[in-house]
């Protein structure tokens, strides 16, 4: 037994004078001490936390080589070997955590919004709750920085493009028809609903290689991953109804809205300056069904549209008006899959269809098209490291579009294009350190209507100046398949794609509730398409030595902060831009353009009242255009225009909200512009007419009902 003892005293003195002491001190990129960081051998229990100087001390009875792991809340994990015998007094340097919330993000030319956004300067709330917007996503957008409110147009134009430079994107697949169809000179809406998106993208400027075929602008919208519970939602309008409803299980979902749409029974109580024989109505529907697997998720996303109408519209050109009945259908489904193998890669793949097709009877004239469109996408991306990211991926879209011209019942003009757009795309987001990071990506798309190969290079530098502000500055060249006004009239190849350079340097401050934003930029178009005809016609002659310019200063503030219950956000825009394109005989700004744009939003919650009210001022001034009555080209300008625009959301209950709305409410004559006659009268004089709204105020009353076992949840967020 005396043995025994003896031996196990040994062992244990041999033990513990065997442990080894290790020490150091655990410091930044700039050699400023780290305290409370956590310091270990990996795969044992020995280690210690930072003194306030960094230090750092303890004993292991590990030998050899081991792994000394240092960790901090904002920092990267470091991993060292060492060699236990001799670490001692050492010191080790921390890199910061660029995924920490505090780490800069490139910002240069995007506005974003939704729970996914780093920084957000709007929020899917405001596209429903923007006094003005009534609903419409492109509405809600046009009251920030950049973009220009056209009123007979209703579509998006950014930093002096015209709307077809926008491109629209549904879970990163692009939509070919996102307006619904309208008369001329009465503005259109977004085929969209809020009602099934949780975020929004959206670039004032250059925007990442991985989207194409858009010369200003790119609008991303992103479908919701997950419902937050089963429900049912009820809307009773006075333009029409809808309905929708969420099913929820434990691995998908199936969310679907319709609407039905009639403004009969509203103009018959308004008064309308045009003559609708038959009122606008539609018919709409969008679903989205979701399948979340283990490492990912698939979605599926469709929405449908049948409208029409019939107006008799006043012709510059003739005593009688023209009689228009026209009929829109429009389809589009996209199915997704997004989701990681392997280690640390990300796989996105998806396919797109959609269908258009117009029918107008144009008094004894027949005009129809109809556009089949298919988008096919696959992206892979691979976290190399926290401070390298790579991704690439291809494109390729399919586009027919077939349109037909029946004169009087006799002369039928048929044409049309068929096109191919291949692409392939690689980009990289490289994070020097938590202060410094850079975006850097590269184009190639093949384009089979204009034969042409086009390399589109694209680069985003983001410094952080201090804790709450950050300096952008981003570049990139940008191609697009000219407008099919223009190549539906194509022949033997003979347009090329259109270009523009952009140039952008980003102020942003982001700090508890404001945020303010301040962005200069250039841009340089080229290859733009001109013709030789008064109207674009069969027989244009097309060329691409069209060119241009735009250049300018946008600012943003936005503070919910300030005043309790009160949220605001301030945008101006000022812009000179110029175009030598279309027939344009000489240089000159565009009639869409206004030099200076300046748009508050107001929302103020009364709790006494269960109410929220806003305010939605809306401000340009006068745009061009041109009065073939004078010998310089594009010399008139209008009036300035101004909108004042109020809402009122009334919680009748928790789940039932009265809501109000009214555009315009000072009544402002707007003037948008003038039709000139083609020829001159008997005096010489060529006759006009203004263009001008439908009506000068839009009235909207609605009861929205949500019915679900969560009492607090409402469709607040979908007015």
């Amino acid at each position: 037994m005396k043995t025994l003892f003896l031996a196990f005293v040994s062992l244990f003195s041999i033990s513990l004078f065997s442990q080894t002491t290790i020490s150091g001190k655990i410091v930044n990129e700039k050699g400023a001490p780290i305290a409370g960081a956590n310091v270990y051998i990996e795969g044992s229990y020995d280690g210690a936390s930072t003194s306030e100087n960094g230090d750092f001390a303890f004993e292991t009875t590990t030998t050899g080589n081991q792994n000394l792991v240092a960790s901090s809340l904002v920092y990267e994990t470091s991993n060292t070997m060492i060699d236990v015998a001799h670490f001692k007094n050492q010191t080790i340097k921390l890199r910061d955590n660029v995924n920490s919330l505090d780490a800069v993000v490139v910002t240069a030319g995007s506005l974003e919004s939704g729970s996914k956004a780093r920084v957000s300067v709007l929020k899917p709330l405001d596209i429903v709750t923007t006094a003005g917007s009534v609903g419409n996503i492109v509405a809600a957008l046009q009251t920030l920085p950049g973009t220009q409110a056209v009123g007979e147009d209703g579509r998006l134009f950014v930093r002096g493009g015209e709307a077809n430079e926008t491109q629209t994107y549904v879970d990163g697949m692009r939509v070919p028809q996102p307006y619904n169809s309208t008369p001329n000179n009465l503005p259109t809406r977004s085929r969209f609903s809020p009602f099934l998106f949780s975020g929004i993208s959206f670039s004032t400027g250059g925007y990442s290689a991985e989207y194409g075929d858009a010369l200003s602008s790119v609008l991303l919208l992103n479908t919701i991953d997950e419902p937050d519970q089963t429900k049912t939602e009820i809307s009773i309008m006075s333009v029409g109804a809808g309905l929708g409803n969420t099913q929820k299980w434990k691995k998908s979902s199936f969310s679907i809205n319709t609407s039905y749409i009639n403004l009969a029974p509203y103009q018959a109580l308004v008064p309308q300056d045009v003559e609708w024989k038959s009122a606008p109505q539609a018919l709409s529907g969008e679903m989205v069904y979701r399948y979340n697997f283990e490492r990912g998720i698939f979605k599926m996303y469709a929405a449908f549209d049948a409208s029409q109408f019939i107006i008799k519209q006043e012709n510059i050109n003739s005593v009688d008006k023209i009689t228009i009945d026209s009929k829109n259908d429009n389809f589009y489904l996209n199915s997704s899959y997004n989701g990681s193998f392997g280690t640390n890669w990300n796989i996105t793949a998806g396919m797109s269809y959609g269908y258009n097709q117009v029918n107008s009877d144009i008094d004894l004239d027949k005009l129809g098209n109809d556009e089949n469109a298919v988008n096919f996408k696959l992206k892979l991306k691979k976290n190399i490291s926290n401070r390298f990211k790579l991704s690439f991926g291809a494109d390729y879209f399919i586009t027919k579009y077939n349109e037909s011209f029946t004169r009087n019942t006799e002369n039928k003009f048929d044409y049309g294009y068929d096109n191919n757009i291949g692409a392939l795309y690689t980009e990289a987001d490289i994070f020097f350190s938590k202060k410094l990071a850079a975006k850097v990506g590269v184009r190639a798309s093949t384009n089979d209507l204009t034969n042409d190969n086009v390399i589109s290079p694209r680069i985003s530098f983001a410094y952080k100046m201090a804790k709450f502000s950050q300096l952008s500055f981003a570049y990139g060249d940008f191609s697009q398949t000219p407008s099919v006004e223009y190549i539906k009239f194509s022949k033997f190849n003979q347009f090329e794609s259109e270009k523009a350079s952009h140039y952008i340097l980003n102020y942003q401050y982001s700090k508890e509730g404001r945020t303010l934003r301040a962005e200069a930029y250039y841009k340089d178009y080229s290859n733009l398409v001109r013709f030789d005809t008064p109207q674009v016609a069969y027989n244009s002659i097309f060329t691409n030595d069209g060119k241009g310019y735009a250049k300018g200063l946008d600012l943003f503030w936005r503070d919910n902060k300030t005043i309790n219950h009160l949220e605001y956000w301030v945008s101006y825009s000022y812009i000179d831009t110029e175009r030598l394109y279309k027939n344009y005989p000489t240089q000159v700004t565009p009639n869409f353009v206004a030099n200076n744009s300046l748009s508050i939003v107001t929302k103020y919650w009364i709790t006494d009242w269960k109410s929220q009210v806003g305010l939605t001022n809306s401000f340009s001034t006068g745009r061009p255009y041109n009065n073939p009555n004078e010998t310089q080209f594009m010399n008139g300008k209008t009036k300035s225009y101004n909108d004042l625009s109020f809402n009122w959301a009334y919680l009748l209950t928790t789940q039932k909200i009265l809501y109000f709305s009214v555009s315009n409410i000072l009544g402002a004559n707007n003037v948008y512009g003038y039709n000139y006659a083609l020829k001159p009268d008997a005096n010489g004089e060529y006759r006009r007419s203004a263009i001008k709204p439908a009506a000068d105020r839009f009235f909207f009353v609605g009861f929205f009902w949500t019915i679900s076992k969560n009492k607090n949840d409402n469709q607040l967020k979908n007015l």
